[in-house]
């Protein structure tokens, strides 16, 4: 354990949190964690006293985790703010222990592929955010010019989907654009996320609207992503692209990016709590609420996305929170709008899952806030130790709930997660050492900042 240091010897620190459970590097064990001036000034052993004039507050056996770090969002803010918006976003986040967001650069309206779309979009969240939110900026067969003032401006990485987005600002990138971006990112030293699906394998499978689920499935085959996957790596190998996987739905695609990482290709993965805890199996038909590209899929291949996590393959699990209206949420798996809305649920929903397949909160620490604040180069996020910002989700993790799209801080009361029981009652969260969520109540003002990428 460290000590607080010159901070240290106690002056300064302001505000003193004591667990039996504390999520730190390596190890859940009893602490006390210090802050200072909204960093974490000291990880101190657990009887340590609190400093003269500093706030004590004991957690009891809820657990201190680090606030989760979720590199997946779409706010829709501005153009679409009717489907989310920065504030119901970011109320949503911190109920759920998420204290960082990224947002990603379609959906809105401009979309985030120019530093004019980028200073729309930071001028919309301005004042307006409850946690701390970064941006993507996207990459198109028509703006390569703009990715250096995009990545100068402070994007964290750019954005592209390798087959139809679903809105018509925000087109695809066939092999040949896909070069080109690749070669251009790996020149910035920057980082492309990518939305893997093959659109030939699309268009080849069968299409048929209406309410049956198997039917979408099958529009979405696996064959689809690991094409796509294939794709990339082989652009990121030829150009040392440094590139990470949106979204992971086929496990098929795990063999191949394990041996690109071991051949050297600089790939990361990520996947998604609705892959994760959710089957094709008990989709309901008509059920459009479970609707996301690519597809939920069945329960063998959910098996084998927890076996990548555990053996690392997969680094993260974010949400790909998607939402929209509910009359886009209309029955029909062929029109209505593809995504999950989860940004409040994550945590619980995936340490329900993770806790009776033998994780532990450690494990669900390092996929949800340790990796994604990585991935992102976000230095000061994503643990508990000194020098870190002071941000915290504290989980009452044997306590459950019953999931009340009304009581969700979304702006549309549309989710997957309808109904079930789940393991996991965020009681609060801190960011910079500040309380931002009581027991699923978030203060009116917003305190988050605009991050960019240093």
């Amino acid at each position: 354990m460290d000590r607080i240091t010159d901070r240290g010897t106690g002056r300064g620190v302001e505000l003193v949190l004591r667990s039996t459970r504390v999520v730190i590097p390596g190890a859940v064990r009893p602490a006390t964690v210090a802050v200072t001036r909204g960093r974490i000034g000291g990880v101190l052993p657990y009887d340590e006293p609190p400093p003269p004039g500093a706030t004590a507050l004991d957690l009891g056996d809820d657990v201190l985790l680090p606030g989760l770090v979720d590199t997946h969002v779409h706010v829709n803010d501005p153009g679409r703010s009717a489907w989310e918006g920065f504030p119901a976003a970011t109320r949503a986040a911190a109920a759920g222990g998420v204290t960082t967001l990224l947002d990603m650069p379609l959906n809105s309206l401009p979309p985030t592929t120019t530093v004019p779309g980028l200073h729309t979009k930071r001028a919309a969240a301005r004042g307006r955010v409850h946690t701390d939110v970064g941006f993507w900026g996207g990459a198109l067969p028509t703006n390569v010019a703009d990715l250096r003032p995009l990545h100068d401006a402070g994007v964290f990485g750019f954005k592209s989907f390798l087959s139809p987005s679903g809105v018509e600002e925000f087109p695809h990138l066939d092999r040949a654009a896909l070069d080109a971006v690749a070669r251009e990112v790996a020149g910035l030293g920057a980082l492309l996320i990518v939305h893997a699906e093959d659109p030939g394998h699309l268009e080849r499978a069968p299409h048929r609207g209406g309410p049956r689920y198997a039917d979408f499935l099958a529009s979405r085959p696996r064959a689809a992503e690991n094409e796509a996957i294939g794709a990339l790596l082989a652009a990121a190998r030829r150009h040392g692209t440094r590139v990470h996987v949106l979204h992971l739905s086929s496990a098929d695609a795990l063999p191949a990016l394990a041996a690109a990482r071991a051949d050297g290709v600089r790939v990361t993965v990520e996947t998604c709590p609705h892959f994760l805890t959710l089957t094709a199996e008990e989709v309901p038909d008509g059920a459009t609420e479970f609707k996301c590209c690519p597809p939920i899929r069945e329960a063998a291949n959910q098996d084998a996305l927890w076996a990548g996590l555990a053996d690392g393959t997969i680094d993260c699990v974010v949400s790909d929170h998607s939402p929209c209206t509910a009359d886009l949420k209309d029955g029909d798996f062929g029109t209505a709008w593809g995504g999950i809305s989860s940004l409040q649920l994550g945590l619980s929903a995936v340490w329900t899952a993770a806790r009776r397949r033998g994780h532990t909160l450690h494990d669900v620490a390092r996929w949800m806030s340790t990796a994604p604040a990585a991935l992102a180069g976000l230095a000061h996020k994503g643990a508990i130790a000194p020098g870190r910002d002071a941000d915290f989700a504290v989980l009452a993790p044997d306590e459950t709930f019953t999931v009340d799209p009304a009581a969700l801080h979304h702006r549309n009361p549309v989710t997957a997660y309808a109904g079930r029981t789940l393991h996991g009652v965020v009681r609060s969260t801190w960011l910079r050492g500040r309380k931002i969520a009581d027991r699923g109540g978030v203060p009116p003002e917003p305190t988050g900042r605009l991050l960019e990428r240093t």
